[in-house]
């Protein structure tokens, strides 16, 4: 309404006008830009004049509408709308259209804004009414995009394309108000909550994770301490055991050597003995051990105990041949 007045005040203000706001046809005519002027010759519609210069015959044809073909904004007043869970809006918002067609514009429809504006308006009841109230929140930009859509489905005929719509403003009842505010604070309470939770947690994982490293660590040190403790003592043995030996090689050198001079005179040497003695530390160990007499010059008991010797390998293989 506010745009058709300001259009009226427009066409009343200029020269060569009626009284109703229409251009008088005084046979030479200019047409501003983004204007048109819809002719009728003896009262049907003959063409509709073009921006810059036109000639029309006076009295038989009249200038009867007069469209713009700016892009027209108009206010949606504000109107109440139920949400799919029954909760009451208020809301409003703009509509942005334009004149494709000045012939169906000006015989198509009467007035063509209020009739876009009253499709906007029961538009935007029937896709609240779809939503919930959660949802108009978030699907503000679908929402308008199904009011323009629909918009343009029966504006068509008008000759009128509405571009675009945009909610202003949507009123809440202020009972419903408090309620989601509350429903944000706890929200963002659970939130700091989570966000306190997960920090302790991944404290307490940091702390398992440097008390697991330094008890690695530390076992670790204690194990090539061990080891390196280990290798000292073995070493420090085998060390004890070569300077041992190597005495021991000394003094059976040196003994040797003793021997060597002793043996000019008929004695046996004592490597011999050493042998002698080693074969007695084997007879132990043995089946069947036996036990020798050191004294090999007395013939009497070397047969006393050669007889021992064969009864005693005979007697097993005899109670071999009876269990057989």
């Amino acid at each position: 309404r506010s745009q058709q007045l300001k259009r009226a005040a427009w066409l009343a203000s200029a020269p060569c006008r009626l009284s109703s706001g229409l251009p008088m046809n005084i046979g030479v005519l200019f047409v501003p830009q983004q204007e048109a002027w819809v002719v009728e010759r003896m009262g049907k519609f003959h063409r509709i004049l073009e921006p810059g210069l036109n000639f029309l015959i006076p009295l038989l044809d009249r200038i009867r509408y007069v469209q713009s073909l700016k892009e027209i904004v108009i206010n949606v007043p504000e109107q109440s709308a139920v949400t799919l869970d029954n909760v009451t809006l208020q809301i409003d918002g703009v509509l942005y259209l334009r004149v494709m067609d000045p012939y169906k514009a000006s015989y198509g429809v009467e007035d063509p804004e209020y009739a876009v504006t009253q499709l906007a308006q029961t538009t935007m009841r029937s896709e609240l009414g779809k939503l919930s109230l959660d949802r108009v929140f978030r699907e503000r930009e679908s929402l308008n995009a199904n009011i323009v859509d629909a918009i343009n489905q029966a504006s068509d005929y008008w000759g009128i394309r509405c571009l675009r719509y945009e909610i202003k403003d949507i009123h809440v009842p202020p009972r419903v108000k408090e309620s989601m505010q509350m429903q944000v604070e706890a929200e963002r309470r659970k939130r700091a909550m989570v966000l306190e939770s997960e920090g302790t947690r991944e404290s307490a994982i940091n702390v398992a994770e440097g008390q697991k490293q330094a008890q690695i660590l530390a076992s670790e040190a204690e194990k090539a301490e061990q080891i390196n403790k280990a290798a000292g003592r073995e070493a420090n043995a085998v060390l004890v055991k070569a300077r041992a030996k190597a005495e021991a090689i000394q003094l059976l050198a040196a003994a040797l050597s003793q021997q060597v001079s002793h043996s000019s005179s008929g004695q046996p040497p004592l490597w011999h003995w050493e042998q002698y003695v080693n074969a007695f530390s084997k007879l132990a160990k043995d089946s069947n051990p036996l036990l020798l007499p050191a004294n090999t010059g007395d013939v009497t008991s070397m047969v006393a105990q050669a007889l021992s010797i064969y009864s005693a390998l005979t007697k097993p293989q005899a109670v071999k041949t009876q269990d057989e």
